[in-house]
Formats: structure tokens, C-alpha cells, sequence
């Protein structure tokens, strides 16, 4: 799930905001380390916190329908989860990185969504949207000075970005074929083991009952069949 929508990311900037330029798109964490060694220049996404919206979880079932228009199985709505991205531009001057950064901002502010024709793996499969945040408030636990000192890195620009990705946990459960015949009940004389058929209303004996018949596999009608008989002691109440 999250490589598909790194693989989606990397298609839209080098599609809508790089242009063709041979500027670098990693997802590697910007240390001090990683920043000495870079010498062409780069974009990096960094990947640095994912955690379930649970605002938007619902619950119960969802039935999903055939080509029938019939319910051919039923599944729990998706739950979303948030990955949050640092990215930040690494060149020689910082009018080059400012630029790089204006140029992205400008290609994910045109997309409220991931486009669907870059998004593929699991996460197209759901066909569900890919919300995109981008530059919004961190959350109040957490913010960007402290993502910075926890790499051991010098504050620079950067953009924080959020992918909302819906997520199908349990998948699509099943569900027995549907009911295409009506219910039937038919009388019987208990005398005649249940050979003659009786209608409703029609007279007999008084002696009252109701039993279940389990109609066989050589039976040409389907179903359940339930004989009405009597029982001893009704005739005198």
C-alpha cells in the first residue's frame, strides 16, 4: 500500500513539476550523513509518520452487487490511514532549492486527489480516492522543528505533505445464493401417510398438529414441505 502511493508521488512531481529535469526523487532520511554525500540535485520525500484518521473509521457492513444487480457479498468499509511526508530540496544554492519547492507545491495544490491513472497496486484496486494534504498545520503533538532535531539534521524549507489512503482490512465475505422460489405449505392425511394432499379449509379429522418433511433430492419440488396433522386429546376441546 505505501509503495504504491510512493510510486504514484514520484510519477506526479517528475509529470507536473520537474519537467524532465534530471533532478533526483528519493525517500531517504535528510541526516547530516545523507546531506554530505548528496552532490546532484535532489527531492526528497521522506516518510516520517503514519497513523490511522480515525475520524473517518465507520463500522457495520457494506453490500456489494453483481452484474445481476443481486448482493454477491458483503465487507467492512475501508479504514484510512495518514502518511505524512518531509520534502525537502538539496542542491548548490538555495534559490534552486526555493524553486524546486515552489514548483512542487504548485503541482500537488493543483490535485486534491492522487490521479487515478498513476495510482495502481492494492490501492487502485479499491477504487476509493487518495486524498492530498499539503502544507497543512502538524498536529499539536508534533512538530516540525522536532522532526528535524530527531534526525539530527539543521532546520531547512521544506513541505509537509499527507496522503489519506483508504485501506480494505478484512475483504469481501461471501453470501449464499438468493432465494428465487416462494414458500410452500400443503395439508395431508395422516391416514393415508401423507400421500393425499389436502387443500387449506378443505374438512377431515378434527385432531390438529403441524410436522416438518424433509422432501428428498428425488422430490421435484423444492423446498420445505410441512405436514399438518392431529394430535390426541384436541377432538373434545
Amino acid at each position: 500500500m505505501i509503495s504504491d502511493v510512493d510510486d504514484a508521488l514520484v510519477a506526479l512531481i517528475k509529470r507536473d513539476a520537474l519537467n524532465g529535469t534530471d533532478v533526483d526523487v528519493l525517500f531517504d532520511a535528510p541526516t547530516k550523513d545523507w546531506a554530505a554525500r548528496r552532490n546532484s540535485p535532489t527531492l526528497d520525500l521522506y516518510l516520517y509518520d503514519i497513523r490511522e484518521e480515525a475520524k473517518l473509521r465507520a463500522y457495520g457492513t457494506v453490500d456489494v452487487k453483481g452484474d445481476n444487480g443481486l448482493t454477491s457479498g458483503r465487507k467492512s468499509p475501508p479504514r484510512y490511514f495518514k502518511l505524512s511526508y518531509l520534502v525537502t530540496a538539496w542542491t548548490q544554492r538555495p534559490e534552486d532549492e526555493h524553486r524546486l519547492l515552489s514548483a512542487t507545491l504548485l503541482c500537488l495544490l493543483r490535485n486534491r486527489v492522487l490521479p487515478d491513472d498513476l495510482v495502481g497496486g492494492v490501492v487502485a484496486d479499491q477504487g476509493l480516492p487518495v486524498q492530498l494534504l499539503v502544507a497543512q498545520p502538524p498536529p499539536d503533538e508534533r512538530s516540525i522543528s522536532e522532526v528535524w532535531t530527531a534526525l539530527g539534521g539543521e532546520l531547512k524549507p521544506s513541505l509537509d505533505i499527507a496522503c489519506i489512503v483508504p485501506v480494505d482490512v478484512r475483504g469481501l465475505t461471501a453470501v449464499g445464493p438468493p432465494v428465487l422460489e416462494q414458500a410452500r405449505i400443503r395439508m395431508a392425511d395422516e391416514e393415508a401417510g401423507g400421500g393425499r394432499r389436502r387443500a387449506a379449509g378443505e374438512t377431515g379429522d378434527d385432531r390438529r398438529g403441524v410436522e416438518e418433511e424433509v422432501v428428498g433430492g428425488t422430490e421435484p419440488e423444492f423446498g420445505r414441505r410441512f405436514t399438518f396433522r392431529t394430535v390426541a386429546g384436541d377432538r373434545d376441546r
